[in-house]
């Protein structure tokens, strides 16, 4: 990956990490500085591995597919691609967030499609299915993850003040 597209990638990881932790400092303001910049730190670096990954397990579908005819190597992010992702903080608000954050992200899968589809040599509409179930697939992974760790964060707050 050219160094300009890893820096888009964390960047847009950065920006959903910080849609995601921004509700939850404003909900807790006695959270303290360096456990927010600890918070936002892990979740740039799940964030961006996420994206980072979005192309390669879409990729990964295709070629399960029984009519995958592989032609070329897993695709990955242009700068093209991934600075659109770079809105992902839009999350933060939470009326209006999670419909255009949805919105978002279905654009930057649409324009992924495309080069899955060239390098898997499935179908376009195959393709997307792909893409699709791969970001659903992480995003579910990564909400889990995000839901244990809630869980142990608030257990352990719990025994510290009993």
């Amino acid at each position: 990956m050219p160094s300009v597209v890893v820096a888009l990638v964390l960047l847009a990881g950065l920006s959903e990490a910080a849609g995601r932790i921004l509700p939850l400092v404003a909900r807790r303001p006695r959270v303290s500085p360096p456990v927010v910049a600890g918070l936002l730190l892990t979740g740039t670096a799940v964030e961006s591995a996420v994206i980072a990954l979005w192309p390669l397990t879409a990729y990964t579908h295709a070629e399960l597919l029984p009519h995958a005819a592989a032609s070329g190597a897993a695709p990955g992010w242009t700068a093209g691609q991934v600075a659109p992702m770079l809105l992902g903080a839009v999350i933060a608000f939470p009326l209006l967030g999670p419909a255009l954050h949805l919105m978002l992200l279905t654009g930057v899968g649409a324009g992924l499609a495309g080069p899955v589809a060239a390098a898997s040599g499935v179908g376009g509409w195959s393709a997307a299915a792909c893409v699709a179930a791969a970001g659903v697939g992480l995003a579910a992974a990564v909400e889990a993850v995000r839901r244990l760790v809630g869980r142990i964060g608030t257990t352990r707050t719990r025994r510290a003040a009993a």
